[in-house]
């Protein structure tokens, strides 16, 4: 089927107590694992791309790559613009084919942030794909956005915020990280349920890669819709890849490297589907 936005998916996550799966690609093999893992578990799915992927590419180039594998999908196949890092570069996201962007203004003061995720969130309306924003810094880095410590989303802040700008989704800070964990995580999740008693839209969890099974699960039953894994992707792929090349010293082919890739990213992000609960969502989304 086409591509689809984010906004039935997240409602429904929202509605049946559950999160959608959102994984990072970086490469044509990610794409069609990531999908290939949506099928096989009948779950919604939303792709996603950084600036920095971007900058690999181009967003034109990602938007083809979903577009033509989402094409053959039984399931909604959503593309994500993950930490759109300015206004320019949502609006191009939107205009090369995305579903649904991300505006990060985390980094910025209260009002600054407020300013350009309203912005965002206009342009966003006016043409029906949804806004996602940030408010309060997850730790750690992901893309160009580099947090030395967390700043816990304050929940009177976050009803504001969500009142002046109009976004659709909120990714909030809970003492998670981007990257992996240096140390254990302690994740403030009653700070969690504090906002979601007063921000009424989709709540989004970034930095879940090296959580628990347990957290996750805690923070989809606190109100977590959307749940993003990024690092342990590339992580896994690249394990893989190197695996072949240490049995196989000879191999030179890229496309024996490049299926190895695919089958372990594809079997984690099964993994993860079946923590946030997505499988077997597919088929009850309007």
């Amino acid at each position: 089927m086409p591509l689809v936005t984010s906004e039935g998916m997240l409602r429904d996550a929202q509605a049946r107590g559950y999160a959608v799966g959102a994984f990072n690609c970086e490469n044509m093999e990610m794409v069609r694992a990531i999908i290939a893992a949506a099928e096989e578990l009948r779950a919604p799915v939303m792709l996603q791309t950084t600036p920095s992927t971007v900058r690999y590419a181009s967003l034109d180039m990602f938007a083809a790559m979903a577009a033509a594998e989402a094409k053959y999908a039984s399931v909604p196949v959503c593309l994500h613009l993950d930490h759109g890092s300015s206004f320019d570069l949502a609006v191009q996201a939107i205009k090369a084919g995305y579903t649904s962007v991300m505006i990060d203004g985390s980094k910025l003061p209260f009002d600054e942030n407020v300013d350009v995720s309203r912005r965002v969130a206009d342009v966003a309306r006016a043409v029906g794909i949804p806004c996602e924003a940030e408010l309060g810094k997850v730790g750690g880095k992901e893309d160009d956005l580099v947090a030395d410590a967390d700043t816990n989303t304050d929940p009177e802040e976050a009803r504001l915020f969500v009142e002046r700008t109009g976004v659709t989704s909120l990714a909030v800070a809970i003492g998670t990280a981007h990257g992996f964990y240096v140390g254990t995580p302690v994740l403030d999740k009653e700070r969690l349920s504090e906002i979601r008693k007063v921000v009424d839209i989709p709540l989004v969890l970034h930095g879940a890669s090296g959580l628990t099974d347990q957290d996750v699960r805690d923070c989809v039953a606190r109100g977590i819709c959307k749940v993003n894994f990024a690092t342990e992707l590339r992580k896994a792929f690249t394990d893989a890849c190197r695996k072949v090349a240490l049995e196989d010293p000879k191999a030179f082919d890229p496309k024996v490297f490049c299926k190895a890739g695919m089958a372990a990213v594809k079997e984690l992000v099964k993994s993860r589907m079946i923590v946030c609960g997505c499988d077997g969502k597919a088929d009850g989304i309007a």
